[in-house]
């Protein structure tokens, strides 16, 4: 019964759908005027399942995000970390700082059902594009504005960065081990994760634009947001009057837990959540004794300190006699969890993660070839696709401008000449992807 089930559900999202599968968001059009990763993520969230979505940026050398790449690495003279922020989008180039640029600017917006931006607070009011304004020329606009602290507050003037956003919200200080000092996580997370959060309310407004054709102004703080998933953290300091503190690789409240070396000298998570977990652990650590020992009858007992460090520790000595592929199959036989810290050259390779089509070669009209992770979630009808990554600033001005407005060609002349619209400078990451496919910064 259940092999049928798994058979019918990779039939269901086969991969292979996706090219000829309609798309969810498909007519919703959404206008960028951001920079970096906060707001131009949270479009190419929208573009993966179907939005058409224009990106602004300055005429010439564009997005900074073109420039952040990782140890100065480029692919074709594009830089790695523009790769996951410029998904599925159509690219302009407008000096908003122009009496003209304004003008188009408010232009796209009335044929735009979504404007996203996220600079500092008030900049966009200031420029006269901000959501008083474009509300005027469309009052069923969903306008959506991320930043570090808000749009007001103390903190508005200040910028906002990522690292900053995971110490002010104090994610970093409960990470890291008790003997350290705070650590941020490695990735941009509260970019990353503030993006999926403001597609979310997207979303939650355009249904509500659905029932009451009214838009809406969408104010985001990416410090709150981190601090919004902070689990137990400020319901533990009201009740004890203590801070969370750093505990490593263990978890508090799931005990046993931790990453641990095993016997072949690979990390390996390892887990038990329910007292059915505990008890099958119990017994793939040949220890059934433990499934019966008052001390750690329940997760309530086993989490209290003293009970924690011994479970730990017997974990940790048991992992250390074991290769890492015996304790995920131990894993999988006595139902707890378990498995080795993989890295992104594991993925690459995993069975699973290719069957199920997340990791893949993937090739765009540029011939840009890389591995990249599929869009996620899945859908059954309408799948999201990633059809384009890379591409050069002002790239699709003609179609912008005299498709989509409908500019005439003297119109659009006379805006480049005046360089409110333009292309692109001779910069890396600016340009078209050339020929060579690595370079390296100096």
């Amino acid at each position: 019964m259940k092999s049928n089930y798994f058979k019918e559900m990779a039939l269901l999202f086969d991969s292979q759908r996706i090219d000829n599968a309609p798309k969810a968001l498909e007519g919703l059009k959404v206008l960028e005027a951001g920079t970096l990763v906060l707001g131009p993520e949270l479009p190419s969230n929208l573009a993966e399942f179907g939005a058409e979505v224009i990106k602004v940026e300055p005429p010439g050398a564009g997005d900074t995000m073109r420039s952040l790449t990782p140890y100065g690495y480029l692919y074709k003279n594009q830089a790695l970390g523009f790769a996951q922020v410029a998904i599925n989008k159509k690219h302009c180039t407008i000096d908003l700082r122009t009496a003209e640029g304004v003008d188009l600017f408010k232009k796209l917006a009335a044929k735009c059902d979504v404007v996203v931006e996220n600079f500092r607070s008030g900049t966009m009011d200031k420029w006269g594009i901000g959501y008083k304004q474009l509300k005027e020329v469309n009052p069923e606009l969903i306008y959506v504005a991320l930043n570090g602290f808000g749009q007001w507050g103390v903190y508005t003037d200040r910028p906002a960065y990522d690292a900053v956003a995971q110490s002010e919200s104090g994610f970093a200080g409960i990470n890291g081990f008790p003997e350290s000092t705070p650590m941020k996580v490695g990735i941009w997370i509260a970019d990353h994760f503030g993006a999926l959060m403001g597609t979310n309310a997207v979303l939650t407004a355009l249904h509500y634009k659905k029932r009451t054709g009214k838009g809406q102004f969408i104010e985001f703080s990416q410090v709150e947001n981190l601090m919004r998933v902070m689990g137990w953290t400020w319901p533990y300091l009201e009740k004890t009057k203590k801070n969370r503190e750093r505990t490593g690789n263990t978890d508090v409240a799931i005990v046993p837990s931790g990453i641990f070396y095993s016997k072949d000298r690979m990390q390996v998570a390892v887990a038990s959540v329910t007292d059915e977990g505990f008890a099958g652990l119990a017994t793939a650590m040949n220890s059934p004794d433990l499934r019966i020992d008052s001390r750690f009858k329940t997760q309530i007992n086993r989490a209290k300190p003293e009970n924690a460090k011994i479970l730990n520790d017997m974990l940790a000595n048991w992992v250390s006699k074991n290769s890492a592929q015996s304790v995920e199959t131990a894993a999988g036989k006595y139902g707890f969890s378990a498995h080795r810290v993989y890295s992104a050259a594991d993925q690459a390779t995993d069975s699973h993660l290719q069957f199920r089509g997340f990791v893949h070669k993937f090739t765009d009209p540029k011939d840009v070839k890389f591995g990249m992770e599929g869009p996620e979630p899945h859908l059954s009808l309408t799948p999201g696709e990633i059809k384009w990554v890379f591409k050069e600033v002002g790239a699709d001005n003609n179609y912008v401008f005299k498709k989509f407005i409908h500019l005439t060609d003297e119109e659009y002349k006379e805006l480049e000449e005046k360089k409110v619209i333009g292309s692109y400078i001779n910069m890396m990451g600016r340009t078209p992807p050339i020929e060579e496919e690595n370079k390296e910064v100096n």
